[in-house]
């Protein structure tokens, strides 16, 4: 890696992203609305009260991820489509640079998402945990640091913005399903079980899950957070290599 080509290319992501305030309002903004939507769902609902706790923490190991993807692989194509990477390419900058410039520029966006999502869910809606608060806030950082990865990866096997977002179903469609969110994971058929295994959303939902049981920092916990980062430093290492030099 190229630590001059990397910090240029964090500094150029972070100066668009900053500069582009309806992406900054999706990323900061769309996922707290979302939750507070859920919270006037739940809010006459019997017993709506301890099924919002529930489902809002939920909620916090899901968007980010969810959200992350989609803006990433986007913003990725539109520099792809519109030559940007052509004429990059004829600079000393490596792919490695490239990707992790871009990871890091969203991460530390994401770490804004995250906060916003936190507070709104803590002290707007009154949701209730027995842990701390900061692990929720790792965690959805994390969350979307796996959304950025996925996100490289498909831009990087997709041709067009289009075909991108339709891997939204499959990738984040699919994680919902089998995060333990509508049905535990351990109830799940035995081959739906192992194959959730897999799926970053899970661990995250589990992650957030042990939060609101229990304060106590338990290896369940620590063990949720490690596989979380693990599968999405394996889908960043694995972006670049994919990564097209051509446009066309």
């Amino acid at each position: 890696m190229n630590p001059r080509t990397y910090t240029a290319t964090v500094k150029r992501v972070l100066f668009q992203l900053l500069n582009d305030k309806r992406t900054i309002a999706l990323i900061m903004a769309v996922p707290a609305l979302l939750v507070t939507l859920l919270y006037f769902v739940y809010r006459d609902y019997p017993g709506g009260d301890v099924l919002f706790d529930r489902v809002a923490v939920q909620m916090i190991a899901i968007l980010p991820m969810s959200v992350m993807f989609l803006i990433t692989s986007i913003t990725m194509l539109k520099e792809r489509v519109g030559g940007t990477l052509e004429r990059l390419w004829t600079t000393p900058m490596r792919r490695a640079d490239l990707v992790l410039g871009y990871a890091t520029a969203f991460t530390l966006v994401a770490v804004g998402q995250a906060l916003v999502l936190s507070a709104v869910c803590a002290w707007a809606l009154g949701v209730t945990i027995a842990g701390n608060w900061g692990w929720i806030i790792l965690t959805a950082l994390l969350d979307a640091f796996v959304g950025v990865a996925i996100g490289l990866l498909i831009s990087a096997l997709s041709s067009t913005e289009f075909q991108a977002v339709q891997f939204m179903p499959l990738i984040v469609g699919m994680q919902i399903f089998l995060c333990g969110m509508l049905v535990p994971r351990s109830q799940l058929p035995s081959g739906l079980e192992e194959a959730s295994l897999v799926m970053p959303m899970s661990w995250a939902v589990n992650a957030v899950g042990e939060v609101q049981a229990g304060s106590a920092v338990t290896q369940g916990l620590v063990m949720d957070m490690v596989v979380l980062a693990a599968i999405g430093l394996v889908v960043l290492a694995a972006a670049p290599l994919t990564m097209p030099r051509k446009t066309r």
